[in-house]
């Protein structure tokens, strides 16, 4: 698999119990899935996946790992999910993460992607047996002011959709977390992971590039690009999770020099428009 060292992962994961959040959905279906073949007690806590078809049920996880069907909203059950499964990793992935939905439902987004976000930072806060979190976001947290280059973890958050908006939100959740209670917490460190432009397969979302190419080809349909000519730093599924791996493992060997907010994206020349990738994709059919 690209970049996934599974020497490294056997090393540090077998036998031991992780939470992911969100394990039905692209990144997070990948995640678990590797963790499960490196030898970890995976434990995952999400909704059912929201299309027929879906890399969740494609890879038979809910039989190889220990499968919870949950609402991040509802605390008390992702509360004692956490604290039955006793995890020392924990990775949090579920949420509403698409920008056009955000636009039709708002108040589900917020609710999700901020309170459930809450609700996971207490959760792990009152578990005693946790010693990692990795807590991902989006590169979509930073405030877009066109810039050329890439934005770095210091730079303004904000957004003007609502799923921007929320994830810059949940951002400033995990800071206050970060500073009144982790910081303090002994053995044990948290950082924000903030990646996007995800491709890779087993990605069957509404609104992306690749599902949309592949169901316009299935359907022998004409394939209908928004913003053609807007660049993104795309990158392989494998690498941000390989990324998210590696701080889980750094956070728990050395809380204090690896807490904090890391961006994952591929080199400068990566940087390629929505129409290159789609006209790269269809020379395949």
């Amino acid at each position: 698999m690209k970049n996934i060292n599974f020497n490294f992962l056997k090393e540090n994961f077998i036998n031991k119990n992780v939470f992911i959040t969100g394990h039905t959905g692209f990144k997070g279906s990948w995640l678990a899935f590797i963790l499960s073949e490196a030898g970890a007690n995976v434990t995952g806590y999400a909704r059912a996946p929201i299309e027929k078809e879906n890399h969740f049920d494609m890879l038979n996880l809910k039989k190889k790992i220990n499968h919870i069907d949950g609402d991040i909203r509802d605390f008390k059950k992702l509360a004692s999910s956490i604290e039955n499964s006793s995890p020392e990793y924990v990775f949090h992935l579920a949420a509403q993460a698409l920008v056009k939905p955000s636009y039709e439902k708002p108040t589900e987004t917020f609710e999700t992607n901020i309170m459930g976000s809450v609700n996971l930072l207490e959760s792990v806060r009152i578990c005693k047996t946790v010693q990692s979190l990795v807590y991902v976001t989006s590169d979509k947290c930073y405030e877009n002011v066109e810039w050329i280059w890439g934005y770095r973890e210091n730079d303004m958050l904000g957004g003007i959709d609502p799923y921007s908006a929320s994830k810059a939100s949940a951002e400033l959740v995990f800071s206050s977390y970060q500073r009144s209670f982790f910081y303090s917490k002994e053995n044990f460190g948290a950082a924000s992971a903030r990646a996007g432009n995800v491709i890779g397969g087993g990605d069957w979302s509404k609104y992306r590039i690749i599902p949309d190419c592949i169901k316009a080809i299935k359907n022998k349909e004409n394939l209908k690009l928004r913003n053609p000519s807007s660049t993104r730093p795309w990158q392989h599924v494998l690498e941000p999770l390989s990324g998210y791996l590696q701080l889980a493992v750094a956070l728990k060997a050395n809380p204090k020099k690896f807490s904090g907010s890391w961006n994952f994206g591929p080199k400068s020349s990566d940087v390629k428009s929505v129409k290159y990738i789609a006209e790269g994709l269809l020379k395949f059919f």
